[in-house]
């Protein structure tokens, strides 16, 4: 029920959210009167605050249309190489002919993006970095409210199956970086392959601030999963998509509870960023205006996860600890990091991360013993949070180049 409550409301606010983006452009837009009346422009600011808290954030595009390579800038094309019911593979192919391709000689990259709330579109600043050096690919994760009862079910083992459709596909010469939540079904998908001899194993895998085991430095998130039993996630989080999408009677966990707990975790920090907005827009400072703009763009638009992914994801990572613990099978197999190889490992933390804290995803170096020690490597990027590791300056400057040498080592 509360998920059609959303969605009446969502009508009920539509109308009013044009009316205020209309209002804020009548007090803003140079050819307009009232733009030129006392205090038009804090009108505009009030009625555009209004417009952005309320209006509905539909899904953005990657928009990267061209990166500077060797100090020439490439097109970029973006193209879907294969598409499944939950997700599509996006490839960021570079627009030049075959042989000056050949000739940059660049690692084919698997980027696996979190299929946790936020769209793939959040790793744009990932993609984009990565594209300089790197030939990169994208899991694309659909929202599950837009896929039809028909397409059936999608459990954690799915997700790990289509990961490892996604390396063979591309492999065996691919390099897998996993950004967050991918990290444990990035490590089981790659240990099952290693287990059973794979051919097509990928050369690196890289993890990036993600739950491999959530008992190291627990944060907020981890208390949540671990203080609430199993049975009320699935009583109190857990609704049917109602009529008006494609998914129609699938149960989900919706975004706009994902995106009410990230809200939630830093309140004060999103309520001064607005204030800020409204300042920065009765200023003039119109930079600083559409910098909050992309951010929350981004930032609110939220999809819906299949609730047996979910749930699953719940009880195996953040309540059983299966991966750490040795225990977690899938399809009747045991997930075994300690049979990988010849795949080399890096991971990257951030310092001040507080959503997988310290040391949860350095878990896995532990884990996969079986790698030779001159195959593993470990980074901690200072004064960097959970989004800083894959996405502004830090990430550019530092955290990047060093994975960039890291695949380099390891081709």
């Amino acid at each position: 029920m509360l998920y059609q409550l959303h969605e009446m409301q969502r009508s009920f606010l539509t109308p009013l959210m044009q009316w205020a983006d209309a209002s804020s452009k009548l007090f803003s837009n140079p050819v307009s009167p009232f733009a030129h009346t006392p205090f038009a422009q804090r009108i505009a600011a009030g009625y555009e605050l209004m417009y952005r808290l309320g209006k509905d954030y539909e899904k953005p595009a990657f928009g990267i249309h061209s990166v500077k390579i060797k100090g020439e800038d490439v097109g970029i094309m973006e193209r879907t190489v294969v598409e499944k019911p939950f997700c599509k593979l996006l490839h960021f192919k570079k627009d030049l002919g075959d042989q000056a391709f050949e000739a940059l000689n660049q690692p084919k990259v698997l980027v696996v993006a979190p299929l946790s709330g936020h769209h793939a579109t959040l790793l744009r600043d990932t993609v984009r970095a990565l594209l300089v050096d790197h030939d990169v690919c994208i899991t694309d994760w659909t929202d599950a409210r837009m896929v039809p009862l028909s397409a059936g079910p999608f459990h954690l083992h799915d997700y790990i199956y289509y990961v490892q459709d996604f390396i063979r596909l591309l492999g065996p010469d691919v390099h897998v970086i996993s950004v967050c939540q991918p990290t444990v079904p990035v490590l089981a998908a790659i240990s099952l392959m290693a287990s059973n001899n794979d051919p097509k194993l990928p050369k690196t895998m890289t993890m990036m601030g993600g739950p491999i085991d959530p008992r190291k430095s627990p944060t907020a998130v981890n208390d949540l999963a671990t203080e609430k039993p199993f049975s009320w996630f699935e009583n109190t989080v857990i609704y049917s998509v109602p009529g008006n999408y494609p998914g129609f009677g699938r149960k989900v966990y919706p975004g706009f509870l994902q995106h009410a707990g990230f809200i939630a975790m830093n309140p004060g920090r999103h309520a001064q960023s607005h204030r800020e907005f409204y300042q920065h827009l009765v200023r003039g400072d119109d930079d600083s205006a559409e910098a909050h703009r992309q951010f929350y763009d981004e930032y609110n638009a939220v999809l819906d996860m299949p609730a047996e992914y979910y749930l699953e994801t719940i009880k195996t990572v953040f309540q059983e600890h299966r991966l750490p613990k040795g225990t977690w099978e899938v399809g009747g197999q045991l997930v075994r990091p300690q049979d990988i190889k010849t795949v080399a490992l890096m991971t990257v933390e951030g310092e001040l991360d507080d959503i997988s804290g310290l040391g949860q995803t350095s878990a896995a170096h532990e884990l996969c013993s079986g790698i030779p020690k001159d195959k593993h490597l470990k980074f901690v990027a200072p004064k960097c949070g959970h989004y800083g590791i894959f996405s502004g300056r830090r990430w550019r400057e530092i955290i990047c180049p060093k994975i960039t040498e890291f695949i380099q080592a390891n081709r």
